[in-house]
């Protein structure tokens, strides 16, 4: 099951950046007493208790502003509301109730999501508990005091905030129909793909970037099998607009990714590869999902006899954390190798939950070590004494070693790449627990 998504939306300079960081442990957002300072939503992983979520930092919310950043702001913060589950309302206990805050939530009640109240920079909660009673006045339910500075408060808030999660054991008919998520930059033909997938015009298609606002789900048929594709709105680079400040669009992608098997990584064939195809590729690595790369438009690029083993190359060596992505050259257009992504898929899927019996896992990693001795520090060498094979989609290994600091990633790499030269694992990511444990046990 996906991760729950929990927005933190409210008027600029309330605090939100400072909670967003206090609450997934380290300063992921910027944070600077100017308001307008974070643009775009910032996500990050985290945790309260037993639930696990993905947190959204977005830029402050200004309704009605005729200021272009202030409405692009207003549109980010919009989408990260769309997207979320549970939703954190916060405003200013110092500065106390203002107009605005009430605008935000006029705009919050018709989004239908559950809402909490968050009244942050309470600092000391008996002096200032009577500053948060008239937020009552905004008609969203009870305020929690906090302090976002402070660490104050957070217990209360977390538990309001969970209660309206999704159940952990609901599930859909279609869970066991592979899901394939489509994402990359804006314009690079991921909607038109879709319609040629589904053979009809099941999402808008334009040449305005960023047509595409919400994700949309379409079941597909194809050979006797199901698949169900999302098509998510493109991820955008902002322009460098006053200050040196850079923020992405993808908390959609996020969200899509987190709900798939299998992720379609999109590239405008006549652009190629960019370092902002590198940034939206790393959100599906990082959560372990299949990638194939799709270079679309392929039919409007000018080609020679070394053109698709030139764009292959520049891929690998942009998106060089993906190794084992599939590339495939398409024309969402004319339907060109179109059909092809389907074999591709079956095959990620298949890899996804290849399971590797541990006695020939053992033999495969004894060989490894064989070849090239492991790392040693100051005398102390790397042993590994057992490897297992726990979990798949990812494919995850936990190996037992006698100190896990002498794991270097190079050799943990090492170890990665005899396991894909031995049973392929093509399209997936691997996933590796080093786990340490005394020699006697």
């Amino acid at each position: 099951m996906a991760k729950p998504i929990v927005a933190i939306v409210g008027r600029p300079n309330v605090g939100k950046s400072t909670l967003f960081n206090s609450l997934v442990g380290e300063r992921i957002s910027i944070v600077k007493d100017t308001p307008g300072v974070t643009r775009d939503r910032i996500y990050a992983d985290a945790s309260w208790l037993d639930h696990d979520f993905t947190l959204i930092d977005t830029g402050g919310i200004e309704p009605g502003t005729s200021d272009i950043l202030l409405s692009r702001m207003l549109d980010q913060a919009q989408i990260a509301i769309d997207t979320a589950d549970v939703i954190i309302f916060v405003v200013d206990g110092r500065s106390g109730l203002v107009d605005s805050d009430g605008k935000v939530a006029d705009m919050l009640r018709r989004s239908h999501k559950p809402v909490v109240l968050c009244v942050n920079k309470i600092d000391d909660f008996k002096k200032q508990k009577n500053d948060i009673y008239e937020f009552y006045n905004l008609g969203i339910g009870d305020p929690f005091p906090v302090s976002a500075v402070s660490n104050l408060g957070f217990g209360d808030l977390l538990d309001a905030v969970t209660k309206d999660f999704p159940a952990k054991d609901s599930s859909d008919d279609d869970s066991d129909i592979p899901r394939i998520a489509i994402i990359g930059k804006p314009n690079v033909g991921k909607s038109s793909l879709v319609n040629r997938l589904t053979g009809q015009n099941r999402a808008i298609v334009s040449d305005i970037a960023g047509t595409t606002r919400d994700t949309l789900d379409s079941l597909v048929k194809y050979n006797g099998e199901q698949y169900i594709f999302v098509d998510t709105a493109g991820l955008r680079r902002k322009s460098r607009i006053k200050e040196d400040l850079e923020r992405y669009s993808i908390i959609r992608a996020v969200a899509a990714v987190e709900k798939s098997d299998v992720v379609i990584m999109m590239i405008d064939g006549t652009e190629g590869v960019t370092e902002q195809d590198a940034k939206i590729a790393g959100i599906a690595h990082d959560r372990g999902k299949g990638i194939i790369i799709a270079v679309n438009k392929w039919d409007a690029v000018e080609k020679d006899t070394h053109t698709v083993k030139r764009e292959t190359d520049k891929i690998r060596q942009t998106l060089s954390f993906i190794p084992y992505a599939r590339i495939v050259f398409i024309s969402a257009k004319s339907g060109q190798r179109v059909s092809k992504l389907y074999e591709l898929i079956d095959q990620v899927i298949s890899n996804q939950n290849l399971r590797i019996q541990t006695g020939v896992l053992n033999e495969i990693i004894a060989d490894a070590t064989a070849m090239q001795e492991p790392p040693s520090d100051k005398g102390r060498r790397l042993k590994i004494y057992y490897t297992t094979e726990v979990s798949v989609k990812p494919p995850t290994f936990v190996i037992f070693v006698n100190d896990k600091d002498l794991m270097h990633f190079s050799y943990l790499r090492y170890l990665e790449n005899r396991l894909r030269d031995a049973f392929g694992f093509e399209g997936t990511a691997l996933h590796f627990i080093v786990r340490q444990r005394k020699e006697e046990e």
